[in-house]
């Protein structure tokens, strides 16, 4: 049987030409980029090289780039690089109700060290409302912390304007830009952001690396000790490798837009075959690849796996939170109830997928929840079947 791939927002395969710069780098760079001599230096001019490459992707100086081993260590020196940079002073930090759990959790470790958090809430596409952080925002306000796109629903927040309004009161900006960046054409300048958070992973890189963009002249607190690497900023010994391969991976990111037909693709044909089935975040600007649909009457567990039976791979929700029993506080923030949020599936496309493919899947999932809805004690419309 075939299988194919429709699970991208949680991690993407390493592009061939990456895993050629990957094995090279591995085989022939095997200095310490600390070390003075000649093998330390030819690891660090594949760093820096890098790391021209990562800048260039999101428009920024590459001394602005400090590397991280993924998304959620970015989203952790944001935040606690920010938060406790105040020492003892009390901070007041704003982020919303759907960020990713790195945030989400880093704030709630803000909280218990003393902090205080507000969670914005969202509307029913998942969209951060302009006058509910201009309500919350305030002259001691330390950091905002708003996602550039979710990874769930690939609905994307107004950053611009969240930007302006947070700088208006003298507060910093990060944005977790994850599913965006390496993947869209990504300005942090044109953003306004402060700090932004990016995953190699999730374009063609391998797992294990990512970057923060820090503006200039910003400070932040580190959160691991040891050496002097990256300008004090991150401890320890730099992944060469893997570095020269994100970095790899950047030079070459196309732009995704090119996958928003493969996804109207999908939605229109799930939604005209498929009764009981609706789009999640539908009526927001979205990333191009990604799509939320619920399913009535339907675990979504059971469409994840039924799917996967029939070679086709997608998710429930976000990679990070599998094994879950919770619904989605994506979903549930957005105002769905618990069963339609458990009753959710996230298609994410990318590279390799086909017209071809969009089409089996479409049928799959026909398929798949007729055949569950069948053997399922409700029906559709949540009554129980007549004996």
């Amino acid at each position: 049987m075939q299988h194919f791939y429709f699970d991208h927002n949680a991690t993407t395969p390493v592009a061939p030409e990456v895993l050629r710069d990957l094995t090279a780098t591995l085989v022939e760079v095997s200095g310490n980029a600390s070390s003075i001599h000649h093998y330390g230096q030819a690891a660090k001019k594949k760093l820096e090289n890098a790391r021209r490459e990562v800048a260039e992707r999101i428009g920024c100086d590459a001394k602005e780039v400090v590397f991280t081993s993924g998304g959620t260590e970015a989203d952790n020196l944001a935040i606690f690089g920010v938060g406790r940079k105040a020492g003892r002073a009390v901070k007041h930090v704003i982020t919303s109700a759907v960020e990713h759990p790195a945030v989400l959790s880093a704030c709630a470790q803000l909280e218990r060290e003393g902090s205080e958090v507000i969670y914005l809430p969202v509307d029913g596409d998942g969209v951060v409302q302009l006058d509910e952080l201009k309500r919350a925002l305030r002259p001691g306000t330390t950091l905002v912390t708003i996602m550039h796109a979710n990874n769930e629903t690939g609905v994307i927040q107004p950053i611009k304007e969240i930007s302006a309004l947070t700088h208006s009161c003298g507060a910093l900006l990060h944005s977790d830009g994850v599913q965006t960046g390496g993947r869209l054409p990504v300005s942090v300048k044109e953003l306004g952001v402060d700090l932004f958070s990016i995953s190699g992973h999730k374009f063609g890189a391998p797992k294990g690396v990512g970057a923060l963009y820090v503006r200039k002249g910003l400070s932040l607190e580190p959160v691991m000790f040891g050496g002097h690497h990256e300008r004090d900023r991150r401890a320890g010994t730099e992944n060469v490798p893997g570095l020269a391969a994100f970095g790899k991976a950047a030079s070459l990111a196309r732009d995704w837009t090119e996958f928003a037909p493969l996804r109207d693709r999908l939605e229109a044909g799930i939604l005209a075959r498929v009764p009981g089935s609706q789009v999640n975040g539908g009526g927001a600007k979205r990333v191009p690849n990604t799509t939320n649909i619920r399913f009535d009457g339907v675990e979504g567990e059971a469409i994840v796996i039924a799917l996967d039976l029939r070679g086709y791979a997608v998710s429930s929700g976000s990679a990070c939170s599998s094994g879950a029993v919770e619904p989605s506080h994506v979903l549930l923030a957005m105002g769905l109830t618990p069963a339609e949020a458990r009753s959710s599936v996230r298609f994410s496309l990318g590279p390799g997928n086909t017209v071809e493919q969009v089409d089996g899947l479409i049928e799959a999932v026909e398929a798949s929840v007729a055949h569950l809805r069948r053997i399922s004690p409700e029906n559709t419309a949540g009554e129980k079947r007549p004996a």
